[in-house]
């Protein structure tokens, strides 16, 4: 099994290779400011004052960032703060919670752990800042950088805007029924359209608030993390398969909205990331699904356990989320795919010279 997982990290890791070797991080930024929306997988600190236990600010996370455990759910970067560096952002995009007007012209990152496109996902864990309320923090912003007159429409319009969101209303809504009931509501289809219904409605108010760069990310397969093949078991496959059918259908339909959003909004311009297939098996080889740090019962690391010393072998770090490594191989074939499948119709170094 060490073997195989070889296999996979030396893929992914050649790819990054291959990749950085394209361009080079002048810390220029190609595009004004950049703009985050999304849950743990690119929170920076909004939850750290939350009342949620869902915030990490503590070690072992953040083990290998400069600024040591800040709120990250990860050992270093996250996804978001490697492709602002591949946008030539010097420092990284600050959390909404402590973002000053000097910082804000650049960008704000609105990133919550255990938010969803729906109100109530993620809810047994506490506080957290779903999309909706992401995107009223989003016009708060934009009437401070007009007040401070440092922006206007037409900056607004060249930024990135990153959204990557859905992961929590599925294993923090549908696929945990003793909290919800959404599953005895809905189909999976059924859900699936209940989700883009809403998330339509939710990136048409980014249009209308001034964005149009604006990319999209897939879910990964959730049903490959290792809180839930532990939880749910997998019955000899390599993942847990009712979780990934449902991820695949969502996925779909995604794209589909995606395509019709750029067909019906002439100015703006939608890109799909595909984290299912960025992060596919090499072949018939799995994934590696073993968390790096030792586990507390809600799959987050235990506060100040000791993480594994070759994190860069590992794709987890804790039950569900990726290690920085894991996180430079979005990052990187978000930015410059490096399959036609990873991003459309652009990727990220394309949509920023539109």
């Amino acid at each position: 099994m060490g073997r195989d997982f070889g296999r996979v990290l030396s893929f992914n890791i050649l790819v990054i290779l291959l990749r950085s070797a394209t361009f080079v991080i002048s810390y220029k930024p190609q595009v004004p400011c950049y703009f985050i929306f999304g849950d743990s997988w690119v929170d920076n600190g909004n939850n750290n004052k939350l009342d949620t236990k869902c915030k990490v600010n503590y070690p072992p996370y953040g083990v290998d960032f400069p600024d040591g455990n800040t709120g990250r759910f990860t050992n270093g970067r996250t996804t978001a703060d490697i492709i602002g560096q591949l946008l030539g952002f010097e420092e990284f995009i600050p959390p909404y919670a402590t973002a000053s007007d000097k910082q804000i012209s650049r960008g704000v990152n609105y990133g919550s752990g255990s938010a969803g496109i729906r109100k109530e996902s993620g809810r047994q864990l506490g506080e957290r800042i779903n999309l909706d309320m992401q995107l009223r923090h989003h016009k708060s912003i934009i009437s401070r950088l007009y007040h401070l007159r440092k922006n206007n429409k037409k900056i607004l319009r060249k930024c990135i805007y990153l959204v990557n969101m859905g992961s929590n209303d599925y294993v923090n809504n549908f696929f945990l029924p003793d909290s919800y009931n959404t599953s005895n509501m809905f189909t999976r289809d059924e859900y699936a359209q209940v989700l883009i219904r809403q998330y339509s409605k939710q990136l048409k108010t980014l249009v209308r608030l001034e964005a149009r760069k604006i990319v999209v990310f897939g879910l990964a397969k959730l049903g490959c993390s290792p809180v839930n093949i532990e939880r749910f078991g997998t019955k000899g496959k390599p993942c847990v398969e009712s979780i990934n059918n449902a991820v695949d259908i969502f996925n779909h339909q995604l794209i589909s909205l995606i395509e019709d959003l750029n067909d019906n909004n002439s100015d703006a311009t939608f890109t799909y990331i595909n984290l299912a297939s960025i992060l596919a098996p090499l072949g018939d080889v799995p994934l590696p699904s073993a968390p790096c740090c030792k586990l507390r019962e809600d799959r987050q690391c235990i506060r100040d356990s000791v993480p594994c010393a070759y994190r860069d072998l590992s794709i987890f770090f804790d039950g569900f989320h990726p290690t920085e490594v894991a996180n430079m191989i979005i990052a990187m074939r978000s930015y410059a795919k490096f399959s036609p499948l990873d991003a459309c119709p652009y990727d990220i170094s394309h949509l920023a010279q539109l």
